[in-house]
C-alpha cells in the first residue's frame, strides 16, 4: 500500500473534524509524517454502518490521504462480563468485518496478550487515532491513561447517542426538565447523515496477523465467568439488530402505546441489546420509526412515546452516568430519597431473601419469580417488569445499599444490555429515587414510589407472562 499524495499540501486535519460536540480531542498536536494509515479503535460502538466515529476517522483518511483499519482488542476481563455478554459479542464482530470489507475499510482482532493498542499503532504506522466514547468508569479511565501515554494525536467521538452529551454539558433531574433543552436540539441531529466514503481503500501492504472469528474468542481466558452461558433468544450484530428493527416498525410500533406495557405480549422494540453493543445506532432506529409514520404504518403518537423513551430517556441515563461517578451504588441517592430510606431504614421486611435466593427466583412472589426467570433464561427482561423486579429488592433486602447492590449484580450478570446506563438509571430510579419525585409516606420506601404485584397485575395478564416464564422451565444451580 502506498500513501497517496496530500493534495491540500499539508499533513495538518481540518480544524473541522475536531470542532463539532461529538469529537473530544484527548491529545493534539499534529499526525504522525510518513503515515501509512488512520486507526479507528472500536470498543463501544461495534458497527460499520451509521458510526459517527468510523465517519470521522474515514474523514481524517481522505484529508491525509490515507485509508482506514478499524482495531478492536478483545480482553479477558472486561468489567463484570461473562460468557454470555463475549458470545453476543462475537457474533457482532463477524458482521463487523463483513460490513468493513464491504466499506473499504480494514478490520483487525486481536486477543490478549497481543492486543495492545500502542503496539498495533506503531505496527501500521498510524497518523492518529480515533475512538469512541463510554462514559461508564472503567472505559473512560483507560481512555484518560491511553491519552497519557500516546505520541499520536486521539479523538473520542460521541457515537452511541443522537444529541451530543457535551452539547448539554450537564445532567437533569427530571425528564421533563430535561426534554426542553433536548427538543431544542433534535431538529439538527435527527436528520439522516451522509455515509463518508474511504478514498483510499484498505489494501495492507504486509499480512497483519488478526484473530479468526471462526474461532472461539474467549478460549483460555481462565478467569471469565462461564456459568452464565449464551441465549438462543438473541443473536448479536447490526444484522440481526435491522432485521428485529424492520419487525418492529413493520409490525409492532403501531400498537406500542397500547402494548408497551404488556410484558405479556412483547410489544416493545427489544432493540436494547443491540443498543448497548453499539450494533445499531440510535439514530439509525429514530430515522426507520419516523418513516414508518410518514407511510402511514403507524400514529404519530406511536412515533413520538417511542422516541422519548429512545432518546429522551436513554440520553438523560447517560448524562446522569457521565455526570455522577457513583452512578451504579447507593450513593447516587436523591438526597429526598436518601433521607427518607435512612428514616425507614429499621422498619421490618415483610420478607427477606438472600440474594441467591433471588438469583434463582425463589421467592414468594411468582410474578417477580417470573420477570427473574426471563432475565436469567432469555437475558432480556421487559421494562415494565424491570421496574417492579428492582422496587421488590428494595423490599427485600436487609438496607437499600444493599438492594442498590444485589440489583446492579443481576442485572449486570444477566442482561444483555447489562452494564449500561439505561440500567444503572433504571435501578437508580426504582430504589434510590432519581429522575423522580417523592411520593407518599409508606413503611421500608418512605417517599420512594412503591410497586406492588397486585397494583400492575390489573394493567396486564399477568398470569399470562407467569406461565411463559415458568411454566416448563429449567432451574438454574449456582
Amino acid at each position: 500500500m502506498k500513501r497517496m499524495p496530500d493534495e491540500t499540501g499539508t499533513s495538518e486535519l481540518p480544524g473541522r473534524l475536531a470542532g463539532g460536540p461529538r469529537v473530544l480531542v484527548r491529545r493534539g498536536g499534529a499526525p504522525r509524517k510518513g503515515a501509512r494509515c488512520v486507526v479507528y479503535w472500536m470498543q463501544r460502538a461495534m458497527r460499520i454502518v451509521e458510526n459517527p466515529a468510523l465517519d470521522v476517522a474515514i474523514e481524517a483518511g481522505n484529508a491525509l490521504g490515507l485509508p482506514v483499519v478499524v482495531f478492536f482488542s478483545v480482553i479477558p476481563n472486561y468489567p463484570n462480563a461473562n460468557l454470555r455478554h463475549y458470545h453476543f459479542m462475537a457474533q457482532g464482530l463477524r458482521d463487523v468485518a463483513e460490513d468493513a470489507a464491504e466499506r473499504g475499510v480494514g478490520f483487525v482482532v486481536r486477543r490478549h496478550p497481543d492486543n495492545r493498542l500502542e503496539a498495533f499503532l506503531e505496527e501500521v504506522e498510524a497518523a492518529l487515532v480515533i475512538g469512541d466514547e463510554n462514559p461508564c468508569r472503567e472505559p473512560e479511565r483507560w481512555r484518560k491513561v491511553l491519552a497519557g501515554r500516546l505520541r499520536l494525536p486521539f479523538w473520542t467521538v460521541d457515537a452511541d447517542v443522537v444529541v451530543p452529551s457535551a452539547t448539554f454539558g450537564r445532567s437533569y433531574f427530571l425528564l421533563h426538565h430535561f426534554r426542553p433543552h433536548l427538543k431544542k436540539e433534535l431538529p439538527s441531529y435527527l436528520v439522516a447523515q451522509p455515509e463518508a466514503a474511504p478514498l483510499c481503500p484498505w489494501k495492507p501492504w504486509k499480512a497483519l496477523a488478526s484473530f479468526s472469528l471462526a474461532g472461539d474468542i474467549t478460549a483460555g481466558f481462565s478467569k471469565l465467568d462461564r456459568r452464565v452461558g449464551p441465549v438462543d433468544s438473541f443473536t448479536g450484530g447490526t444484522h440481526a439488530a435491522l432485521k428485529r428493527l424492520d419487525a418492529f416498525v413493520n409490525h409492532d410500533l403501531s400498537a406500542y402505546e397500547e402494548t408497551r406495557n404488556h410484558p405479556e405480549v412483547k410489544g416493545t422494540s427489544r432493540l436494547s441489546p443491540y443498543l448497548h453493543f453499539g450494533n445499531i445506532s440510535p439514530l439509525t432506529i429514530a430515522l426507520a420509526v419516523e418513516k414508518a409514520v410518514e407511510r402511514g404504518k403507524a400514529p404519530a403518537s406511536a412515533r413520538d412515546r417511542f422516541l422519548d423513551e429512545l432518546i429522551g430517556w436513554r440520553e438523560l441515563a447517560v448524562l446522569f452516568v457521565r455526570h455522577n461517578p457513583n452512578y451504579d451504588n447507593w450513593e447516587c441517592a436523591e438526597p429526598w430519597a436518601r433521607k427518607t430510606l435512612v428514616e425507614h431504614a429499621g422498619d421490618p421486611r415483610p420478607h427477606r431473601y438472600t440474594l441467591e435466593q433471588m438469583e434463582r427466583g425463589e421467592t414468594g412472589d411468582e410474578l417477580w419469580n417470573a420477570a427473574q426467570r426471563e432475565m436469567v433464561e432469555t437475558g432480556w427482561m421487559h421494562n415494565y417488569m424491570r421496574m417492579y423486579w428492582a422496587k421488590k429488592i428494595l423490599e427485600w433486602a436487609p438496607d437499600p445499599a444493599r438492594a442498590f447492590e444485589w440489583a446492579v449484580t443481576l442485572n449486570d450478570r444477566y442482561e444483555l444490555d447489562g452494564r449500561d446506563p439505561n440500567g444503572y438509571a433504571g435501578i437508580a430510579w426504582a430504589i434510590v429515587g432519581k429522575h423522580d419525585r417523592p411520593w407518599f409516606d409508606r413503611p421500608v420506601f418512605g417517599l420512594v414510589r412503591p410497586m406492588s404485584g397486585a397494583s400492575i397485575a390489573k394493567k396486564f395478564d399477568a398470569r399470562a407472562y407467569i406461565r411463559q416464564n415458568s411454566a416448563g422451565s429449567g432451574r438454574l444451580e449456582f
